[in-house]
């Protein structure tokens, strides 16, 4: 997907949740929507009991806000049944029509709740309109005000145990149906004043209350419907100025030119576009995506998907390593030491290419004398390029442990130890190299990470050390199992 007008290369990086997240995301939605369920089904049932009781009450009684009450108690129970299909069809995988999934489904049963909502507002309207031109007063009876105080206590425990699971699922359908049945404790209470004015004497006390649970309820509903809509219409999530400020130091990340996000609160998706060096190889762009990945999740758990997209950023300075290394991967070769030199007939480029092993010196020199070419036609200041041909792995500098290579190796070490605390880094080893150091370190990963993880790691710290500390110009890491005790 394009993400500028100008025809440049674009690069996407789809990241899901983690290295073994995305596997489990499907397990993950089940928990959830169980979750979910099993909260409504008890929020049915006490609905159910309360509306009950109200209506059968208001009928008998001829109390016009204690129907109108009971319409509304009946309403959270149908929003209930509405969220409980709603989180059924939300629950099923993507699949060939719905790539992205079906979690749009839950959204639409909470914007039915609030099309519940407005139609109760307009069946209580019908019933006082009806008494209004009818005439009749209620009966006030001592069962009416028990009915109204325990249901009170109902709606109370209800609202106040939704409205926690709702925070703690983060899910909008259980936060919109705990306002739907917060409501009820006001609207009881206003029944409870219009039933002791009635006995009073004040019959006008019940149709007034009614006028005010219909604007109680019609308020609810549309501002439910406001919310549901704006999720629908994809409106913004998370504020893209605080994601921009998150990413501003990433290693390798040059600028953020747009980002967006949509979804539901407890499954946010991001996009974000950016530009990078135009040699960026694929490893480093996906080692930056994975980091701005963590960022994204680490601040904001409730993200599901970042969508990392690159161009290049054009009219930089030339990062001549970052060109080398591209050239060679094309060629599947690999260089390192770079060093360029201004020469009076334009750049001079030094650097170490490594070949497979095995080689004539015949057909080494053949593969790194394309890999100069190509150098030479996508850098026209590089008038020379002088290469030193190595088969893979074999170093042949000798560790260093001056004083200055103690200190680079330290602060190689909490570099590596700050992004990934856990891998054990062991056997840090510098020694002097073309232009600066090299650095050589092991860590320890989990025997069940899969070799692109664990590539992807140390091509991260790799690309933070090289950035934070100039002086080391190459970083070979090495990621292996913990050792299994004898």
């Amino acid at each position: 997907m394009p993400c500028f007008q100008a025809l440049e290369p674009v690069t996407s990086y789809g990241i899901m949740r983690g290295m073994t997240q995305t596997r489990t995301h499907s397990s993950d939605l089940k928990d959830h929507t169980q979750a979910v369920r099993r909260v409504m089904w008890i929020v049915l049932i006490l609905n159910v009991v309360v509306a009950a009781a109200k209506l059968i009450t208001g009928i008998l009684t001829g109390a016009v806000a204690m129907i109108a009450d009971g319409f509304h108690s009946s309403m959270d129970a149908s929003s209930n049944v509405v969220g409980l299909v709603g989180i059924q069809m939300a629950a099923q995988p993507p699949d060939d029509d719905h790539p992205y999934g079906h979690r749009r489904f839950e959204t639409l049963a909470t914007l039915a709740i609030g099309g519940l909502l407005l139609v109760a507002a307009w069946e209580i309207l019908q019933t006082m309109l009806d008494r209004l031109l009818q005439g009749g007063a209620p009966e006030v009876m001592d069962v009416s005000f028990v009915i109204m105080v325990a249901t009170m206590v109902i709606n109370g425990f209800v609202t106040i145990y939704e409205r926690r699971r709702g925070h703690a699922l983060k899910s909008d359908l259980l936060l919109a149906d705990a306002s739907h049945t917060a409501s009820d404790m006001f609207v009881s209470l206003s029944v409870l004043i219009s039933l002791g004015a009635a006995r009073l004497g004040f019959e006008w006390a019940d149709i007034a209350v009614a006028l005010l649970i219909v604007v109680v309820i019609g308020r609810l509903g549309l501002r439910i419907i406001s919310q549901t809509g704006n999720t629908l219409a994809d409106h913004q999530t998370l504020d893209p100025k605080e994601i921009e400020t998150l990413l501003q130091d990433v290693p390798g990340l040059e600028e953020t030119t747009r980002i967006r996000s949509r979804g539901p609160a407890d499954a946010v998706h991001v996009d974000i576009d950016t530009r990078v060096k135009p040699a960026v190889t694929t490893d480093h762009a996906y080692a930056i995506a994975k980091a701005i990945k963590e960022r994204v999740r680490t601040a904001h758990p409730e993200v599901e998907e970042v969508q990392v997209h690159f161009a290049p950023q054009r009219g930089m300075a030339t990062d001549y390593t970052l060109e080398a290394r591209a050239a060679a991967d094309e060629l599947g070769l690999a260089v390192h030491e770079v060093v360029s030199v201004p020469t009076r007939d334009g750049i001079a480029l030094e650097m170490h290419v490594e070949v497979k092993p095995g080689l004539t010196l015949g057909q080494a020199h053949s593969q790194v004398s394309e890999l100069e070419r190509s150098l030479k036609a996508r850098l026209p200041k590089v008038s020379e390029v002088l290469s030193h041909i190595e088969p893979i792995n074999e170093h042949s500098a000798p560790t260093t442990q001056t004083q200055i290579a103690l200190e680079l190796r330290d602060q190689a070490l909490a570099i590596a130890n700050r992004l990934y605390p856990d891998a054990q880094w062991h056997h840090a080893m510098v020694r002097l190299a073309l232009g600066g150091y090299a650095l050589m370190m092991h860590c320890y990963l989990p025997a069940s990470v899969s070799v692109e993880d664990a590539h992807a790691t140390a091509e991260h710290v790799e690309t933070c050390i090289r950035n934070e500390v100039a002086l080391i110009q190459r970083v070979t890491i090495h990621t292996e199992p913990p050792h299994e005790p004898v």
